[in-house]
């Protein structure tokens, strides 16, 4: 649903849909190479990427301990970029450069080799396009505060390589984080930031 309204303000999307977990043990659902998602999970948990020449199922359905259904899309070649929004506006692209070639959980949370670089080292128009894809996104789903966009870039298209995957709308919240750093860039020190969300924040009431 994220992704269709994504693709509905004009945000380029990878190809995918939801499976049932027995149609992807019985065939590939699109053409290599893919990857597989649990769609319950978050941090890159049972993220699985199947390549060409794999001689593996996609999944090996005895370590399958997540929903019986799963997201699967086309695997998207190049660099892993992310955008932090806050309130509405962009704060910049971060590169995200694992030593492991995927970033996964143990890169995201146990490997110190993994970089972060800001600003991100890609061509003027893909950092602008990244900026304009995170605020249309931000702007279609109603977010409010900080969210973070992770966006992948196939950096031998062009700007037509930078496709949206998708928003997390309760970003690490650390001076380290990525979305955080972002804004701490721009001029607002961690406290003004922390500080910031607690009193713009507001509690949304369903009427009884």
């Amino acid at each position: 649903t994220c992704k269709r309204l994504a693709e509905s303000v004009g945000v380029r999307v990878p190809r995918g849909d939801v499976y049932d977990v027995d149609d992807i043990l019985a065939a590939d659902v699109m053409p290599r190479p893919y990857v597989v998602k649990p769609y319950n999970e978050g941090s890159s948990v049972g993220v699985r990427i199947v390549r060409e020449n794999d001689n593996l199922p996609p999944i090996i359905k005895s370590d399958w301990n997540f929903s019986p259904k799963a997201l699967v899309e086309e695997y998207i070649a190049g660099k892993e970029l992310t955008v932090a929004v806050l309130d509405g506006k962009a704060q910049g692209v971060t590169e995200i450069r694992s030593a492991t070639g995927f970033f996964d959980y143990e890169a995201k949370y146990r490997d110190e080799r993994t970089e972060l670089i800001l600003p991100a080292p890609i061509a003027p128009d893909v950092y602008a396009l990244a900026l304009d894809y995170a605020e249309r996104v931000y702007g279609i789903l109603g977010c409010e505060g900080l969210a973070r966009c992770d966006m992948r870039y196939d950096d031998s298209r062009g700007v037509n390589g930078l496709y949206f995957l998708e928003i997390n709308t309760q970003p690490g919240l650390t001076a380290a984080s990525i979305g955080p750093s972002q804004v701490v860039r721009n001029g607002m020190s961690f406290p003004a930031l922390c500080a910031h969300l607690v009193e713009t924040a507001r509690c949304n009431k369903s009427a009884k």
